[in-house]
């Protein structure tokens, strides 16, 4: 009876109200009570840095997808990495999901958005826990940190966040943004030019290997580290990614990103990511890009996930307010 009086008092979701479901905007206000308001910046992902380079296909994507994406042609890549959460001086140990936004600049196409991130499940199948989680992990005013009861009343009650919190605990957050997997989280469609569809997820692999933070350096490393690392790297020569597909198959889950798919569907490799620059957000061009995850164009749909629709109209809006109070400022 106590954690129910805790979720009641909370206004954690109860089966009713988990029904109807949040809007775009009581998101975006979860999160601004959750980490506060930049004035002019990103509500989530606020730290962040850009880079650009190119894709190319290798030619196996073409079987699934007929997106001009998989052409072969060298198609130029707007990227930015991020950390985790609305506060711009969170320190790069945190252990929270590292970002990669990437909009492909298709020739004579709408441009075409990937948003991930290094977690290959997401904290959330649907919004209404999203939207309790930053609930929960809105400040004390007593303390100015999140309550540990209302915390743990989340965790007891949602029970679709407890896969990706195993793996933020389990696995120390990595050395460089270059030195990490990325995950399209949610399932989407490819359509071939037969017309023929095909269940898919996706993880960005690093050529430079999964290299993680040791205990010592998780303890004791820099608050700023993420930014100059990557700078540096991309001065030092290309840092690559394989683009790898995951088929799924008839039975698997593909409207909730908490889920993993079995460990033994195949996996092809369908072209290489190659960033050859990076500056700070302040100085480059994914500053006043929004990597909506439904700008796909021909030959990749969207499922019905709630958590990738929801998605969409939250970038959105964030971008409206943020973009308001930039012009606000001038």
């Amino acid at each position: 009876m106590a954690l129910v009086a805790v979720l009641l008092s909370l206004g954690l979701a109860t089966a009713s109200f988990a029904r109807s479901g949040p809007t775009a905007e009581q998101l975006i206000t979860a999160i601004e009570n959750a980490f506060g308001i930049t004035p002019g910046q990103r509500r989530n992902h606020i730290k962040g840095t850009c880079a650009t380079g190119v894709f190319v296909a290798n030619g196996n994507g073409a079987r699934f997808s007929r997106s001009p994406l998989f052409s072969g042609r060298a198609v130029p890549v707007v990227a930015r990495f991020s950390l985790a959460g609305g506060k711009p001086k969170a320190p790069d140990t945190t252990r929270n999901p590292r970002g990669l936004g990437l909009q492909f600049q298709l020739s004579g196409e709408q441009p075409l958005n990937m948003a991930m991130i290094s977690t290959p499940v997401f904290g959330a199948a649907t919004p209404r826990t999203f939207h309790d989680n930053m609930i929960a992990l809105a400040p004390d005013p007593a303390t100015g940190k999140p309550n540990p009861e209302a915390v743990k009343a989340f965790r007891a009650s949602h029970p679709d966040n407890q896969a990706q919190s195993a793996f933020l605990a389990t696995n120390n957050p990595p050395v460089s943004y270059a030195t990490s997997s990325y995950y399209s989280l949610h399932a989407f469609r490819f359509i071939n030019r037969a017309n023929r569809s095909t269940l898919v997820r996706w993880q960005f692999v690093p050529h430079d290997g999964e290299q993680r933070l040791t205990a010592e350096a998780l303890a004791s490393g820099p608050a700023n580290f993420l930014e100059q690392r990557l700078l540096e790297r991309t001065k030092q020569g290309p840092v690559k990614w394989d683009l790898v597909l995951t088929l799924g198959r008839p039975g698997d889950v593909e409207n909730d990103p908490s889920v993993a798919w079995p460990e033994d569907r195949t996996r092809v490799t369908v072209g290489t990511l190659t960033l050859t620059a990076a500056t700070p957000q302040a100085d480059g061009s994914c500053g006043a890009v929004v990597f909506d995850p439904l700008v796909l164009g021909d030959g990749i749909q969207p499922t019905d996930d709630p958590v990738l629709q929801a998605r969409s109209e939250v970038y959105g809006l964030s971008y409206a307010r943020r973009s308001a109070e930039s012009s606000a400022v001038r």
